[in-house]
């Protein structure tokens, strides 16, 4: 998709205007950094130094860790008994791979009236997705999920209506550069509202930004709602290949940063690629961490067993290794540059000196 450089204000037929919440940050340029306390910059060290010291290891703890996912994946056989209701035939054109979809345990039930097929049983091929035994205000819930296809376009409005999800991020192109379509448009509008069934959808403005981000401050509502829209900031990143990571890790860094302010209570984060496994639970893995830390959950340092986690709720949640690497990559890269300006660097040596040396 070519998007437009700057800023474009669309118009549309509906008869009034929301402004985008204070939340939603439309700016080109890099999101600043959170001023951190002193307990944060503790914290940041400390994961930092765990971190940097795994990846600078000349026998690759790290290749040796992702393997020991790959070792304990799901059976064949498992995966069929743990996801019955994605298997059924009213529902497999919902899918847009077969060997990728939703467990029974924690996928998304959208409200059963609002289908037409009461067999469907509210299907959509997404699932929730946590990774804290106790969940906390400032740990965002994610909802991963494949592209949209042009048959469940409705169902994927719809779900972020029912869970009030405040923000989309989209880790794929429509289609990829061999031509494959990756993920139907459900998003695009130029000249003014969209309808997908009863639901209408309008784009109030785009931005680009300098890490190549594509920021939609959109609303959503029933189209004969009489309540305020629900407010959605659709983030896409068209640059990252399938199966694979991206050049450097600004732009991963740079969703995080207008996202992770964004309180549970708010609803999930929806994320989808094409699949809604490699780069989506990339992503999340690199997310969910750097909240964990800030917060002072130092399980977060546990990779392997928050994408242990991940992966119990959706199949092949980080997909290569090359992705489990550029989950180190950028989670080392944020905490780096959370601790890296003057102000933080001056409280971090008063936190060294008040502790005699003892900041670990």
């Amino acid at each position: 998709m070519a998007a437009s450089a700057g800023v474009k204000t669309l118009t549309s037929s509906s008869s009034s205007s929301v402004t985008a919440p204070d939340s939603f940050d439309m700016s080109t340029g890099f999101p600043p950094k959170p001023s951190l306390k002193p307990d944060q910059i503790r914290y940041c060290v400390q994961a930092l130094k765990f971190f940097k010291e795994k990846q600078t290891d000349q026998s690759s703890i790290i290749e040796k860790e992702f393997s020991i996912l790959q070792d304990h994946r799901m059976r064949a056989s498992e995966v069929n008994s743990s996801c019955s209701v994605a298997r059924l035939q009213v529902n497999s054109r919902k899918n847009r791979y077969t060997d990728v979809v939703p467990f029974d345990a924690n996928r998304i039930v959208l409200d059963p009236c609002k289908d037409h097929r009461s067999s469907a049983m509210g299907y959509i091929n997404a699932s929730l997705i946590t990774a804290e035994a106790n969940p906390s205000e400032n740990i965002s819930r994610f909802i991963a999920t494949q592209g949209p296809l042009p048959e469940t376009f409705e169902d994927f409005w719809e779900m972020v209506l029912q869970n009030h999800c405040p923000a989309v991020v989209m880790l794929t192109r429509l289609v990829d550069h061999h031509r494959i379509q990756k993920c139907g448009d459900y998003f695009q509008a130029e000249n003014g509202p969209r309808l997908f069934g009863n639901i209408c959808t309008v784009t109030r403005r785009i931005t680009t930004t300098d890490s190549s981000l594509v920021l939609r401050h959109m609303e959503v509502n029933y189209e004969e709602s009489k309540d305020p829209p629900l407010p959605v900031l659709h983030i896409q990143y068209p640059e990252w290949p399938d199966h694979g990571v991206p050049d450097d890790t600004s732009a991963v860094r740079d969703i995080f940063r207008r996202l992770h302010h964004l309180p549970s209570s708010k609803g999930p984060i929806v994320v989808h690629c094409s699949a809604g496994i490699g780069r989506t639970g990339t992503y999340c893995a690199v997310h969910n961490t750097i909240q964990r830390i800030l917060i002072g959950d130092m399980s977060a340092l546990d990779l392997v067993s928050t994408i242990t986690t991940f992966r119990s709720q959706r199949m092949g949640m980080v997909q290569t290794l090359d992705q489990y690497y550029f989950c180190y990559e950028a989670i080392i890269d944020e905490l780096e540059d959370l601790i890296s300006d003057p102000k933080t660097q001056a409280r971090l040596n008063w936190c060294v000196i008040s502790d005699s040396g003892n900041l670990m």
